[in-house]
C-alpha cells in the first residue's frame, strides 16, 4: 500500500493536532456533510501523524496500531519511528529485488506486516532516535528518493556483467543513509541506552501473536494463501475467511479492546476525505433521502450520482455479497491502496454502524481531526485484508483457522 494524499496538504505540519483517545466520552460528531455519529465505542491512540508524500501508510498504519497495543497492554504512550520500518524494509526489498533479476516489485509501499517484519528481525525505535528527515522538510517526501533508489538497483543489474560487485548493497544503503539518515547502534530514551532490539524487548510486544485475514473466494476459506497484491513483496500468507466472519473479526476486536489495521481501497467516490465519510450509496434504491420513489425511479444514474455523492445525509447502501466484492478484485476495481487504523465504531442518526479510522493524513481537510467514518457496506466491499492479534478473533474462527 502506497497511498499519499495530494500535494495540497503541502505546510501541514503547523496544523498538526494531537487527536488522542477522547477522554471527555464524546458521544456526538458532526461534520458538515449532515451525519451525526454516536460513539458506541472507542479505544486509545496516539496522535494522529502526516505520511505527507510518501507511500509509507503500511508503516504508519501498522505503527499507529502497534502503539496501541502498548497503550492496551498499559505500557506506555509511544511514538514509535515510522522511518526506521520503512529504512530496513527498503534495503531488504533491495536484496530480494535483485535476487529476482528485477522481475519483483520495488519502491516505497508495503504491508502492515512489514512492520511486524522489522519488529522481529531489526527491533524498534522511537521517533525521537530516527526520525528519517534529512531534507529540511517537516514531513516526508519521498518523490526524489523513491526514484533514486529504484534507478539504483536497476543500474545494479543492468552493469553487472553476470557478477555483482560486493559492495552494490554498501551503495545501496548509503543512499538510505544521505535521504533518511544513518540509524544509530545505541540511543538514550527516557535516560536509559538502548539498542533497537533491547528497546523492542522492553516494549514486549510479540510479532508473531499478530495475523492478516481477507476474504476471497478464489482460494479455500478457512485456509492461508498469499495475498495476490504487488505490496506483498514477502510474499506472507494471510488467512482467509468467509465475509460475515471478517465482519466478526472486526466486531470482536472492538469489543473487546483490540484495535487493528485496516488495508482498503479508498480510490472510490463513495470516500470523502472533506466530509469525513466513506460509504456505498445503492442507486438502485426506491427511495433516496424522502425523495418520493417514482421520481428517483426516472432519474439518470448521473443525476442520482450527484444526489448521491454531495454526502449531504445518510442514503441507503448496497447490500454487499461475497460475490461483489470478488468481482471487484478480480477486476481490479478494489486495489491494494491505502493502510490505516481501525480504532472504534459508531452509529449515524439513522442507527447505521460505522468504523472509526486513524488515517495518516495529517489533520487538515478532515472534519474529524485526522479521522473519518467506514459504514459497514463500505469495509465489506473494499476491505483487502486487516491485521489483528490474534487472540480478538472470536474463538470459533480461530478454531477454524488453527490458530493457537
Amino acid at each position: 500500500m502506497k497511498r499519499f494524499f495530494p500535494l495540497m496538504l503541502a505546510g501541514l505540519f503547523l496544523a498538526m493536532i494531537s487527536t488522542g483517545f477522547a477522554q471527555d466520552k464524546e458521544k456526538e460528531k458532526k461534520s458538515d456533510s449532515g451525519y451525526v455519529f454516536t460513539m458506541v465505542k472507542q479505544l486509545p491512540a496516539t496522535s494522529v501523524k502526516n505520511q505527507y508524500r510518501s507511500g509509507t501508510c503500511w508503516s504508519y498504519s501498522a505503527i499507529s496500531f502497534l502503539e496501541s497495543e502498548l497503550l492496551r497492554t498499559h505500557k506506555d504512550t509511544f511514538d514509535l519511528s515510522e522511518m526506521f520500518c520503512v529504512r530496513n524494509c527498503y534495503s531488504d526489498k533491495a536484496s530480494l529485488y535483485i535476487r529476482f533479476n528485477g522481475k519483483h516489485n520495488f519502491g516505497g509501499g508495503g504491508e502492515a506486516h512489514d512492520v511486524t517484519y522489522v519488529l522481529r528481525k531489526y527491533g524498534m525505535m522511537p521517533d525521537e532516535a530516527y526520525k528519517g528527515m534529512t531534507i529540511n522538510e517537516p514531513n516526508p517526501v519521498h518523490g526524489e528518493m523513491d526514484a533514486v533508489l529504484n534507478a539504483d538497483v536497476d543500474a545494479v543489474l543492468k552493469n553487472s556483467n553476470k557478477k555483482l560487485t560486493p559492495v552494490w548493497h554498501q551503495g545501496f544503503d548509503g543512499l538510505l543513509d544521505a535521504y533518511l539518515g544513518k540509524v544509530p547502534e545505541k540511543f538514550t530514551y527516557k535516560g536509559k541506552e538502548y539498542t533497537a532490539k533491547s528497546f523492542a524487548d522492553m516494549m514486549g510486544l510479540n510479532p508473531d501473536d499478530y495475523v492478516e485475514i481477507t476474504s476471497y473466494n478464489h482460494h479455500p476459506f478457512y485456509s492461508r494463501f498469499v495475498l495476490e497484491i504487488p505490496d506483498n513483496w514477502q510474499m506472507e500468507e494471510t488467512y482467509n475467511v468467509p465475509l460475515d466472519d471478517l465482519i466478526s473479526v472486526i466486531d470482536n476486536s472492538i469489543d473487546n479492546g483490540y484495535t487493528l489495521v485496516w488495508g482498503a481501497d479508498v480510490s472510490e467516490k463513495g470516500f470523502s476525505w472533506k466530509n469525513g465519510v466513506a460509504v456505498v450509496p445503492d442507486k438502485n434504491a426506491t427511495e433516496i433521502a424522502g425523495m418520493e420513489s417514482a421520481k428517483w425511479s426516472k432519474m439518470s444514474d448521473a443525476d442520482k450520482d450527484k444526489l448521491l455523492y454531495k454526502f449531504e445525509k445518510p442514503v441507503p447502501e448496497k447490500k454487499i455479497t461475497q460475490e461483489m466484492r470478488q468481482t471487484e478484485y478480480d477486476n481490479y476495481q478494489t486495489t491494494d491502496d491505502h493502510g490505516m487504523h481501525f480504532t472504534g465504531i459508531a452509529k449515524d442518526q439513522n442507527g447505521t454502524k460505522y468504523y472509526y479510522v486513524k488515517n495518516s493524513w495529517g489533520t487538515d481537510g478532515s472534519p474529524y481531526k485526522g479521522y473519518f467514518y467506514a459504514s459497514e457496506a463500505y469495509v465489506r466491499l473494499k476491505t483487502m485484508d486487516i491485521m489483528v492479534h490474534k487472540n480478538a478473533i472470536p474463538k470459533d474462527i480461530r478454531k477454524k483457522l488453527g490458530i493457537n
